[in-house]
């Protein structure tokens, strides 16, 4: 079995120079042609920044709406009373509730990938900042998750709403496809997070902002981006 798996790997990476930056175009394709796992693999970037997250005006972070989705089923969980939790419900939301999906979660039953409050419920979503913060998951009105457009809110987590936060070594990543999107999908879908993640450039950046980028899929290879061909065309 290592055998076959040394050997995949091997055959993934042939023909593929590891200090060369591609350009946006040559790497999806070459991504899609190693992608032959016996799932669907998802088409990851990260983007290596220039910040010092630990300084308050080097934070990145931010929600972006991929163009053609993530390609994954997200669910949302939705804290809200009354009207709210209702249209939760009409719009798509996985689960609704209040004191009671606060006491789920904090059981550390987490059914969902994704969540939204409205702003009257975040004294009792405050609550669950240690499990929820850690998971990148607590509901923030600068990503759009604590708000009274719940609609639109679920609509776009449903429909490829992305968020990101720069990690402490000052990179920012995510999923932006699968492997079985056209290519110009893909690179749509990766233009749009990069043209995302240098609009949220910080106050405090100095210096060159996006340092590298690279992009690869679950069980392939990375690829290092020309940074200049991912200007939107």
């Amino acid at each position: 079995m290592t055998s076959k798996i040394a050997k995949r790997q091997q055959a993934v990476r042939d023909g593929l120079d590891r200090d060369k930056a591609y350009e946006i175009t040559e790497a999806v394709k070459l991504l899609k042609e190693r992608a032959t796992a016996k799932f669907d693999e998802t088409i990851e970037v990260a983007m290596n920044l220039g910040v010092d997250p630990r300084h308050a005006d080097q934070m990145v972070r931010g929600v972006v709406n991929l163009p053609n989705g993530t390609g994954r089923d997200v669910r949302v969980a939705v804290f809200a009373r009354g009207p709210k939790a209702e249209e939760a419900t009409a719009a798509g939301a996985d689960i609704v509730g209040a004191e009671d999906l606060v006491e789920t979660v904090q059981k550390g039953e987490i059914n969902f990938d994704r969540c939204i409050a409205t702003p009257d419920m975040m004294p009792l979503v405050g609550r669950l900042g240690k499990v929820l913060g850690p998971r990148g998951m607590m509901p923030n009105p600068k990503v759009g998750t604590v708000t009274m457009d719940i609609t639109a809110a679920v609509k776009a987590s449903k429909g490829g709403a992305v968020e990101f936060r720069v990690e402490k070594a000052g990179i920012v990543h995510a999923g932006v496809g699968k492997a079985s999107f056209e290519a110009d999908k893909i690179i749509e879908n990766v233009r749009a997070f990069a043209d995302a993640v240098i609009k949220a450039k910080p106050s405090g950046a100095k210096g060159n902002y996006v340092k590298k980028v690279a992009i690869s899929s679950t069980m392939g290879p990375g690829l290092k981006i020309d940074v200049a061909s991912l200007a939107q065309a």
